[in-house]
């Protein structure tokens, strides 16, 4: 049993189960939960989802068309030419910072996919994880002012969070890369599946959410 799969045990199982509904979604599958005791690797997964996928098979690449599909939305949300845009061009070159969140909203409605791409900037998170460690110190002091300090420096973690302006991706690519991992079957131009694909879907996935080594996650490799 590989390391990361070793490390895979030591989740818990709502992060777990959190990834299987991200599969759910991703997929538009549902997954009955009572017959999934048996299933101990990612190809016994892979091959669950891919029986619930009532589509014909297709060779074409889903990152691939999930990137034609995004410069298509991109391109009509800013008026940027299609031919501008490949899949090293900088997020930063398309989606200037300015009316970034109403851009963005304008992409979403066009995939009809919620991309979930703005984040806080990096140093507000630092800010708000050092008050916490501070918080969190300060029990040996007084507890009082601990709790408080915890409460507001979560809450500010997670307002942080909501009205986050800034996108961590760098590339068109890597967004593409994104969209067809978390939403596989709207990424699709046409309602097919290429079911060679789902594996590597199931473990990107995994490896993303859970941050495991991709590099290390085999179709072998077991839970």
């Amino acid at each position: 049993m590989d390391t990361e799969f070793n490390r895979l045990k030591r989740f818990e199982s709502a992060d777990v189960e959190a990834v299987l509904a991200r599969l759910e979604k991703s997929f538009n599958i549902k997954f009955d939960y009572n017959s999934l005791g048996g299933v101990n690797s990612y190809r016994m997964l892979a091959d669950i989802i891919s029986s619930k996928i009532n589509l014909e098979h297709a060779d074409t690449c889903t990152t691939q068309q999930a990137f034609y599909k995004l410069r298509h939305a991109i391109a009509a949300a800013t008026g940027r030419q299609k031919s501008l845009i490949n899949p090293k061009t900088r997020l930063s070159e398309v989606l200037p910072q300015e009316n970034l969140s109403q851009t963005i909203e304008k992409i979403e409605e066009e995939l009809n996919i919620k991309l979930c791409v703005l984040g806080p900037k990096a140093w507000v998170v630092r800010v708000f994880l050092f008050a916490l460690l501070c918080s969190l110190a300060g029990f040996s002091i007084d507890w009082h002012i601990a709790i408080a300090g915890c409460l507001t420096s979560v809450l500010g973690l997670k307002l942080a969070g909501k009205f986050g302006k800034e996108i961590h991706l760098k590339t068109v690519g890597d967004l593409a890369n994104k969209i067809s991992r978390e939403s596989y079957i709207k990424a699709r131009r046409n309602p097919t599946v290429n079911r060679t694909e789902i594996e590597q879907k199931v473990r990107e996935l995994f490896a993303v959410e859970l941050e495991l080594k991709p590099v290390l996650i085999t179709r072998k490799s077991r839970f």
